[in-house]
């Protein structure tokens, strides 16, 4: 379960930042996970609740955005989004498969809430 390595690295993260700032308490920490990026949220809940414990985070929550897949077509220039179901990608407006994709893929830590 690669969520314990993230999680670790993302207490981390948020730790340096609430000691730049001069935090004591770190109340909410929210992050995007995009569908692609590999990360179950179920999981990184439970190893974000398994390992603040202890740290800056302790009592923080955590706010989990997923992030579907955004795709831009490089045929008609359309923006089209899919949820993580959709097995084959082509774009809504003209069929192509030409995509890029411009959005779902990385986990991002959006913003720390600390006092």
């Amino acid at each position: 379960m690669h969520e314990y390595s993230i999680v670790q690295n993302l207490l981390d993260l948020v730790e340096e930042n609430a000691k730049k700032n001069g935090a004591k308490n770190v109340s909410k920490v929210v992050v995007k996970i995009g569908v692609l990026s590999g990360v179950e949220p179920h999981l990184l809940r439970i190893a974000f609740d398994t390992f603040k414990e202890k740290t800056i985070c302790e009592h923080a929550v955590l706010e989990m955005i997923v992030q579907p897949i955004v795709v831009k077509c490089g045929n008609c220039g359309k923006t089209s989004e899919f949820d993580k179901d959709r097995i084959f990608f082509e774009c809504l407006e003209c069929g192509s498969v030409d995509l890029d994709t411009i959005d779902g893929e990385d986990m991002l830590l959006l913003s720390i809430e600390m006092v």
